[in-house]
C-alpha cells in the first residue's frame, strides 16, 4: 500500500501498489511549470511513502502522515473505489455530519450522472 495526504480533506489515502502506479502516471504528465500542477506533485509525491504492516496485522503509516491527518487512538478506514481514506474516527464523524447537512441543504438541481444513480 502508498499512503500520501488528501489535498482537500485531513485524512490520508492509501492506494494498492498497481493502483498508485497509475497515479504516478497521471502526476507524471502535469506541467512542472504550471504553479498549480507542480504544487499538487509536490504535495501528493512528496508525501506518499509505501506502508507496511506489522507482525499484528496494522498499517505502519509514517508521524508526518498521522499528523496531517490527526490520526489518534481511532481511526476509520473508508473504501473508495480504487483507494482507501484514513480518516481520525472524530473528524470523520465530523465529515459526515458536514456533508449530510450540506446535502439536505443543498436545493440545486442534480448532476446527470447523480439522477442516473438508483440507490
Amino acid at each position: 500500500m502508498v499512503c500520501t495526504i488528501d489535498i482537500h480533506h485531513p485524512c490520508l489515502l492509501l492506494y494498492p501498489l498497481p493502483e498508485w502506479e497509475i497515479i504516478e502516471q497521471k502526476l507524471s504528465r502535469l506541467s512542472s511549470m504550471n504553479p498549480v500542477e507542480r504544487r499538487v506533485q509536490r504535495l501528493l509525491l512528496g508525501h506518499a511513502s509505501e506502508c507496511q504492516m506489522d507482525g499484528a496485522g496494522r498499517l505502519l503509516i509514517a508521524p508526518v502522515l498521522r499528523q496531517h491527518a490527526g490520526l489518534t487512538k481511532e481511526v476509520m478506514l473508508v473504501g473508495q473505489f480504487n483507494k482507501f481514506e484514513l480518516w481520525d474516527e472524530t473528524t470523520w464523524h465530523q465529515q459526515v455530519k458536514e456533508d449530510i447537512d450540506a446535502e439536505q441543504l443543498a436545493t440545486g438541481d442534480l448532476s446527470e450522472r447523480l439522477q442516473d444513480l438508483s440507490l
